[in-house]
C-alpha cells in the first residue's frame, strides 16, 4: 500500500471533506519522496505532530506518521523557526504526514468522541455539539445512573490522566455529552439539552461560573487524555484490516 492508498483509505470513512468548516488541512500534510510508489509497511500515531514524535517515529522505522493535530491549521506557514524544524525531521527522514482533526473527533465508531462514550458504556448515542455548523460531539445515557465521582474515576482510567470534577449538577448522573479536546466553552450546548452531564478536555477559568449557573457537572480530561482515542482505534483498524505494522508514540501534555 503507497501513501496515497493510505490516505483514500482513511479518507473513505473520515471524509474530510464532510468537514468543510475545519480550518486545518486533512489529509496527507507531508508526502514521502514516491507517494505513489513507496510501500507503507510501518505506520506510527501520535496525538500531535511535532519535531519530537516525528524523529521518534523514524527512529522506530516508522514510513508515514498519522496523527490528530498536524502541522497546518489554515494558512501557508514559512518554514522558519520551530516550524522548520518540525518539517525539516519529517522531509530529512522521508517520513510522510497524514492529520485528520475534526474528522477524527467526530467519527462514529472510531472518533474521539464515539470512542470515549463507547470506553465509558453509554448507549443510545448521538450526534452532539456544533461547531462552525459542523457536529463534533456525542451524546448518550446510562443504563443505570452512576455518581459523577465514579464517572471521573472512570474516565481518568480510560485516558490515563487525573480527569477534575466540577460538581455543579446532580448527584446521579444518567445522560452525558462530550466533546474532546479544548471544548469547555461548549459546556452551554450541553445544559441547553438537560444533560445531567459534560465531559470535555480542557475547562477554562471564565466557563467556571457559567456551568455553575447551568447546574450540570463538568469532568475535564485533559486535551490530551481525551484526544488519544481516536488515533488508538485508527491505529487498531490498520493492524486488523491491512495488517501493517503499527506503534503508538506516547507524549503526554498533562495539560
Amino acid at each position: 500500500m503507497t501513501l496515497n492508498e493510505l490516505d483514500e483509505w482513511l479518507n473513505a470513512f473520515l471524509k474530510k471533506e464532510d468537514f468543510p468548516g475545519d480550518p486545518s488541512r486533512n489529509g496527507i500534510q507531508v508526502q514521502n519522496s514516491a507517494p505513489a510508489e513507496k510501500q507503507i509497511k510501518t505506520v506510527a500515531f501520535a496525538v500531535d505532530a511535532c519535531e519530537a514524535t516525528a524523529l521518534a517515529a523514524a527512529e522506530a522505522g516508522a514510513d508515514v506518521l498519522v496523527v490528530h493535530h498536524g502541522l497546518f491549521w489554515g494558512g501557508c506557514e514559512t518554514l522558519t523557526g520551530n516550524f522548520y524544524k518540525r518539517a525539516a525531521a519529517f522531509i530529512k527522514n522521508d517520513l510522510a504526514l497524514i492529520g485528520y482533526h475534526i474528522p477524527l473527533d467526530a467519527n462514529n465508531p472510531y472518533g474521539n468522541n464515539y470512542g470515549l462514550a463507547a470506553a465509558l458504556g453509554l448507549s443510545k448515542l448521538e450526534p452532539f455539539g456544533f461547531w462552525r455548523g459542523m457536529s463534533i460531539g456525542v451524546r448518550g445515557e446510562f443504563t443505570t445512573p452512576v455518581s459523577p465521582e465514579d464517572l471521573c474515576s472512570s474516565l481518568s482510567k480510560i485516558t490515563k490522566t487525573n480527569a477534575r470534577l466540577f460538581q455543579f449538577g446532580k448527584s446521579q448522573i444518567k445522560t452525558v455529552g462530550i466533546i474532546s479536546g479544548g471544548a469547555g466553552e461548549d459546556v452551554d450546548q450541553a445544559a441547553e439539552l438537560g444533560l445531567d452531564c459534560y465531559i470535555t478536555g480542557e475547562f477554562a477559568h471564565e466557563q467556571y461560573h457559567p456551568a455553575e449557573e447551568f447546574g450540570i457537572n463538568v469532568i475535564a480530561g485533559g486535551h490530551y487524555g481525551t484526544e488519544t482515542m481516536g488515533v488508538s482505534l485508527l491505529k487498531e483498524k490498520i493492524e486488523k484490516e491491512l495488517g501493517l505494522r503499527t506503534l503508538f508514540i506516547d507524549l503526554p501534555t498533562d495539560l
